[in-house]
């Protein structure tokens, strides 16, 4: 395909960078059933109709995670190809929430540091681990391989 034709419309993620007091950020599992099942990224969800970045992050992370978080600070946005779908994945700090995490669709979660110990990493958190990196003035690999 070319053109128009092959091009794929992107879809706009809301994506949550919960950051602790200790500097760790939160990673959770894709759960089963979903496309990248057991990879490990970082929490957020498709926006909705008319919805902004913001009131997305709010609403998923409460839908998944069963925490409300306060300022989602805009950090960093990507576009993302997989074979499934392309994505846009507006990427926002969050340094405060309240409630007690709930696992509410069968994930799982890690707090983390560089380089994550967890794996297998989704391809569209990689480049989060390296802004972290260039942030911390971390060297190394980001994660395993």
């Amino acid at each position: 395909m070319t053109g128009a034709e092959g091009e794929r419309q992107a879809v706009d993620v809301a994506v949550g960078v919960l950051i602790d007091d200790d500097g760790r950020f939160l990673l959770t599992s894709r759960p089963a059933g979903k496309v990248y099942a057991g990879y490990w990224e970082f929490p957020g969800g498709k926006l909705e109709a008319g919805e902004s970045v913001q009131a997305a992050l709010r609403r998923e992370l409460h839908e998944e995670l069963g925490i409300t978080i306060g300022a989602a600070v805009p950090w960093n946005v990507t576009l993302m190809d997989y074979a499934h779908a392309r994505v846009r994945l507006h990427f926002c700090k969050v340094r405060e929430w309240h409630g007690a995490f709930e696992m509410r669709e069968g994930q799982a979660m890690a707090w983390q540091t560089l380089p994550v110990e967890v794996a297998p990493v989704l391809p569209g958190t990689l480049p989060v681990l390296g802004w972290f990196a260039a942030e911390r003035g971390f060297t190394g690999p980001t994660h395993r391989s």
